[in-house]
């Protein structure tokens, strides 16, 4: 990444903090809990006993290799968004024996450290990491332009945005790996991508609130980074983790709940919250399969094929980039 990209990266931190947490309702994107920190604290969530997702879609791809090869075939890049440590992945290109891979990631050093294990363990394959905020199209490098593509954006981060900004990634994802695509039908980008869906809110606040206190840290880890990065000295003693099943919505909500009266300056400016106010942090939607559908199409991509586990708790979606640029 560029020192301009840097730069660019950390004025949009600053913004989004003081635009939520100027907010009557605070809040913060839940995109900026993902420093190097973050990440780190968020790969120990996934092999938490109360933390499913991630080994509910793990089957999916253990098990429907032969499916995915057929659907997708070889040859494609497969360009992830979000990478994170690629603990996934792995079983992805052995199914589909890709000519390159492109991890996309906002946290640099997380990204290079697991591009760089992934290298190792497929020398063969062109490995190509690029540091880069995937809420926006991302110019992809130039060798994988001619290639086929698909997308692949497991974990159910899509489930992070509200479905307004949820559709927008999905239109930008779209635009990403169309470049380079003639419009033959056959050669549209395709998307590979993991959905959570509805059920029992016991077990959602469970993943989202283990014993073990992991996900408290991952919460507050937000703060910390915010007084760290911005010249904050919010009170963190004094913060608590929150989830909350918010069944309006079909969505788990992170906050950050003041246990007390507290004042704080981040970037110079001063903010109050009193007990029991709240930093909104993160929404974790959960879908059904006519929401899932619904929000693919809304983002320019049509569903192509559909996978649960043995469990029903979780989906791995193909989908297909609509042929016109503008398609619904």
């Amino acid at each position: 990444m560029s020192r301009g990209d840097e730069a660019g990266l950390a004025e949009a931190f600053r913004a989004d903090v003081l635009e939520g947490l100027g907010q009557v309702k605070k809040a913060v994107p839940a995109r900026w809990l993902y420093d190097d920190a973050g990440s780190a604290l968020f790969e120990e969530i996934t092999r938490l006993p109360e933390y499913y997702a991630t080994r509910a879609e793990t089957e999916v791809l253990e098990n429907r290799g032969g499916e995915f090869a057929r659907l997708i075939g070889a040859g494609r890049a497969v360009v992830e968004f979000g990478s994170g440590s690629s603990v996934k992945t792995p079983l992805l290109l052995r199914a589909i024996d890709p000519a390159a891979y492109v991890p996309l990631d906002i946290a640099g050093d997380f990204l290079r450290e697991a591009a760089a294990e992934l290298q190792a363990k497929f020398p063969a394959l062109p490995v190509y990491p690029v540091e880069a905020d995937f809420m926006r199209q991302v110019d992809l490098p130039g060798a994988i332009h001619p290639m086929r593509k698909l997308g692949f954006f497991p974990g159910s981060t899509i489930g992070n945005m509200v479905p307004r900004t949820a559709a927008d990634l999905l239109r930008e994802m779209k635009e990403t790996l169309q470049e380079g695509w003639g419009g033959n039908a056959e050669d549209a980008p395709l998307l590979l991508i993991g959905m959570d869906l509805v059920k029992d809110p016991v077990v959602l606040e469970a993943a989202y609130d283990d014993a073990a206190g992991v996900t408290a840290r991952f919460n507050l880890n937000l703060a910390t980074r915010i007084n760290r990065e911005l010249g904050g000295d919010i009170p963190l003693d004094d913060l608590t983790h929150r989830a909350i099943w918010n069944d309006a919505f079909a969505r788990i909500e992170m906050h950050l709940q003041a246990t007390r009266d507290i004042d704080f300056t981040v970037a110079g400016n001063r903010f109050t919250m009193r007990a029991g106010e709240t930093i909104h942090t993160e929404n974790s939607h959960k879908f059904t399969r006519r929401s899932a559908n619904l929000l693919l199409l809304a983002g320019g991509w049509t569903p192509q094929a559909r996978w649960l586990d043995s469990e029903e708790r979780f989906s791995v979606i193909l989908a297909r980039g609509s042929e016109f640029r503008n398609a619904p």
